[in-house]
């Protein structure tokens, strides 16, 4: 206890301060996750304080970040869609994923997985942070120009010959999910048709907007109708967002004392507020204690979480990753360690208390940890008077915030969207070696990994382009290992073998017997193909091989069959063979096929070259 308050004055500070930069960002990001700015102030609280308390790095600061908030949007807007557009049904399933994701990071951490996290390729993660960028600026071009399509009467009104086959075909797969057998009979299509009847036009509408919300979501659909948005400006919206993005940056240059964004969000919020001027306030941000959201528990359905486990875990290894960075930015200016496995539990416990208080997820923030530290801190306890601090803010100022015009988040979002985006992995791609021919071409696998990753996660699927980016990384990990280790191994032709040391009194009438085979590095399936041209290169006059694995330390399971196979043939062609000087790990595998003693007998197994010369001095015909 004495060195939890050791630091109280800096931690103090370094709390207060990093807390008062994360409000406005966690007002934007609860804004742009589609669950309202205080679904974003709920996540930075109970994430900052609990993942400080439970945590394993002392400096971090946690909360709603661009890349978790960006996976956390596809999250909710496909169970709100699945929903009828009703947000207040849809968040039980919305806030069980939520919670999925936060207890399989504590899994994470308790199982140890926490310091395998760093060995996930740069090119996923330079393509995927990258792709959050370019995802969020696109995204908020629509509210940067004050556009809602769901408030375009004209654009919602060409839904409405969808809405009733869309409000029916919803309403049948209801009356299924309901029926043990998941059949439909004559009935239940013919209360269907009554049902359509009963439509009223209010239903109608909401659908429609449903619709619209739908179709002009996510970057393809902000792309799709960016057309019809620029003739629907609103300028005031605008020159809002305008003044926020150059106040952010022209501030940095006076100085950087005070948080730009906190002095953006202030100025801008006071001049809309103080003129009295038309403009589009965000949600109201309710005062008062957070509450908990017992519907998770009581109205749990499995079936309206499990397509989004994927997504949970995703969730899970992004937060991973985001964490454990900003935790070696943390060591690398503290001179200090953090505990991997650790942190991740107490993300993971942050992150599933924020679930059930209706927050949105979150992970450690590098810009806020860094200020944390510049400003004093250096325990966890400035991260609790990180989440402490937003708190107060939350009971004071809750109907203050809800005054803040949306076009300043939305200029605080485009901002995140640049600065989050890797430009030292962009900069690096005319320089990067270009290790693969594709036709005429030469390309970078590096580059491809990341262009692939970014493609695809701005405008498919995040989740799935990181799986495809891990795949192909590690398709050309091996590829490339392979490449070079075969080239580094003695696993070659014949004709190049050369002596080794200890064989300059190898017996001369023994040569012309007797091959000796040497394996130099691994025998695994990057070199396989060349081992495999072993039986056919054996000179007939040849009666024994003796095939030497001092060196070959390490043998999988392509490599151990080649060998087998290998052996049969060598076996059939009567040329017994000796192996000398086995390591454990190829004598363990040897072993457990049976390729040991079954198909080489204990007799042909040697500790060492000379026992085994001595062997073929006393069973070989013809050796001098």
């Amino acid at each position: 206890m004495k060195n939890f308050f050791s630091n109280l004055r800096g931690d103090a500070f370094g709390g207060i301060t990093s807390g008062i930069i994360a409000l406005p960002l966690a007002l934007a990001f609860g804004v742009a996750s589609g669950l309202g700015p205080t679904a974003g102030l709920y996540g930075a609280i109970f994430i900052s304080f609990f993942a400080a308390l439970f945590g394993g790095t002392n400096t971090q600061i946690s909360g709603p970040t661009a890349p978790m908030t960006a996976v956390s949007t596809i999250v909710i807007a496909g169970i709100i869609a699945a929903n009828n557009g009703d947000v207040s049904s849809a968040l039980p399933a919305i806030l069980t994923v939520f919670l999925l994701a936060g207890l399989m990071q504590v899994g994470l951490g308790v199982i140890g997985l926490g310091r395998y996290i760093r060995y996930i390729p740069y090119p996923v993660v330079s393509g995927f942070m990258t792709a959050i960028g370019v995802i969020i600026l696109i995204t908020q071009i629509l509210p940067a120009i004050g556009y809602y399509p769901k408030e375009d009467n004209d654009y919602v009104d060409k839904f409405d010959t969808k809405v009733e086959q869309s409000i029916l075909d919803r309403h049948l797969n209801d009356i299924k999910d309901k029926k043990e057998d998941g059949t439909l009979n004559l009935t239940d299509y013919k209360n269907n048709v009554d049902f359509g009847k009963a439509l009223t036009q209010e239903d109608r509408l909401k659908e429609a907007q449903t619709l619209a919300g739908k179709e002009a979501s996510g970057v393809l659909g902000a792309i799709k109708i960016l057309p019809r948005a620029i003739k629907h400006i609103n300028w005031l919206e605008l020159i809002l967002v305008l003044g926020t993005i150059l106040i952010i940056y022209g501030f940095k240059r006076i100085t950087k004392a005070i948080p730009s964004t906190l002095v953006a969000l202030v100025v801008m919020s006071g001049i809309a507020y103080g003129f009295g001027l038309d403009y589009r306030p965000i949600e109201e941000i309710p005062g008062g204690l957070p509450i908990p959201n017992l519907d998770i528990f009581t109205k749990f359905n499995l079936a309206s979480i499990t397509p989004y486990f994927f997504t949970a875990l995703t969730l899970a290894l992004l937060g991973a990753i985001d964490s454990l960075l900003t935790s070696v930015v943390a060591d690398n200016m503290t001179k200090t360690k953090h505990k991997p496995n650790k942190e991740l539990v107490g993300q993971g416990i942050g992150n599933s208390i924020a679930a059930i208080f209706g927050g949105i997820p979150g992970a450690g923030a590098t810009i806020r940890t860094v200020v944390n530290i510049n400003s004093g801190g250096k325990t966890r306890l400035s991260g609790m008077i990180a989440g402490l601090m937003l708190f107060v803010i939350l009971l004071g100022l809750g109907p203050i915030a809800s005054q803040i015009p949306a076009a300043v988040l939305a200029g605080i979002l485009i901002t995140v969207g640049i600065g989050v985006m890797d430009y030292k992995g962009l900069k690096a791609i005319p320089s990067l070696p270009k290790d693969i021919k594709i036709g005429p071409l030469k390309l970078s696998s590096e580059v491809i990994v990341m262009i692939v990753v970014l493609i695809l996660s701005t405008f498919w699927n995040l989740v799935y382009a990181v799986g495809i980016g891990l795949v192909l990384s590690s398709l050309m990990f091996m590829k490339k290992i392979g490449e070079l280790t075969a080239e580094n191994s003695d696993v070659k032709p014949l004709l190049e073998e050369k002596a080794w040391d200890d064989e300059g009194n190898f017996p001369k009438n023994l040569k012309g017997e007797v091959f000796i085979k040497h394996i130099k590095g691994p025998l695994f399936f990057g070199s396989k193909s060349d081992f495999q041209q072993l039986a056919s290169q054996i000179p007939e006059i040849a009666t024994h091989v003796i095939i030497r694995m001092d060196r070959m330390q390490y043998i999988d399971q392509s490599g151990l069959y080649a060998l087998e196979d290998i052996l049969i043939d060598l076996e059939k062609a009567s040329k017994p063979v000796l192996l000398v000087d086995i390591q454990r790990q190829p004598r363990y595998m040897f072993e457990r096929i049976g390729l040991i003693p079954q198909l080489i007998s204990e007799e042909h197994v040697f500790t060492t070259f000379n026992e085994c010369v001595i062997w073929l001095k006393e069973n070989v015909e013809d050796v001098v």
